[in-house]
């Protein structure tokens, strides 16, 4: 059997193609699952592709790569122009939490969704938040992306009325424990109608704002 069965059918069954996760994979089986992604649909989102692993690329592949170290995604063909309808909004608590929040935005972009950041609004200042709460409550969608204790998830669904989509990261110190004290935060929000992802799962929540907003339209 190959290392790698590309799934291109997966964009007709569930409107999302397949992306190639590239931690755990060798270069040749990055590069493999990519020229499938290529030869059935012409583009590739690769995420997880750290500083190494790009540079144990083949040279062509690797120059033909929009790269971006922050989120460690890269875009293999045309970022497609996104209409300017049902934007979705990525919030993140800190400025730690952009790496996670630049995979969600880079995942959207590549589908053509339009998205607006709106980092470094926390609840430790509270204040922040709240300027810009009518602005995040004119989007039907809002990816909340928060470590630390998560607590930018419950003070955000008892104010904004659209689907929220809680990002735990596994910023922050010592009982923190890599994002779970974030994740069950997220999990047992008295908020109502939360919807939560894995730990630092960006791509995972982009993809859910996207199926909502298929399914919207």
């Amino acid at each position: 059997m190959p290392d790698v069965r590309f799934d291109a059918d997966r964009v007709r069954r569930i409107g999302l193609p397949e992306a190639v996760f590239c931690t755990g994979k060798t270069p040749i089986q990055i590069a493999t699952a990519t020229g499938a992604a290529r030869a059935a649909h012409g583009r590739c989102l690769l995420t997880r592709l750290d500083a190494a692993a790009r540079a144990a690329l083949p040279q062509d592949l690797r120059e033909a790569l929009d790269y971006d170290p922050l989120s460690r995604t890269a875009v293999l063909g045309d970022m497609p122009s996104a209409d300017a309808t049902d934007p979705v909004a990525i919030v993140t608590g800190g400025t730690a939490d952009l790496a996670v929040a630049t995979e969600a935005l880079r995942t959207l972009r590549f589908s053509g969704c339009p998205a607006v950041l709106y980092a470094d609004v926390g609840v430790a200042g509270l204040w922040r938040l709240m300027e810009i709460r009518e602005s995040l409550a004119a989007f039907s969608t809002v990816i909340l992306v928060a470590g630390m204790e998560g607590a930018l998830f419950t003070v955000a669904g008892g104010l904004l009325p659209g689907l929220l989509i809680a990002v735990p990261t596994s910023v922050g110190y010592g009982v923190a424990a890599g994002g779970q004290v974030a994740l069950n935060a997220a999990l047992s929000s008295c908020a109502p109608g939360l919807l939560v992802t894995n730990i630092d799962n960006g791509y995972g929540a982009a993809c859910a704002a996207l199926r909502a907003r298929g399914a919207r339209s």
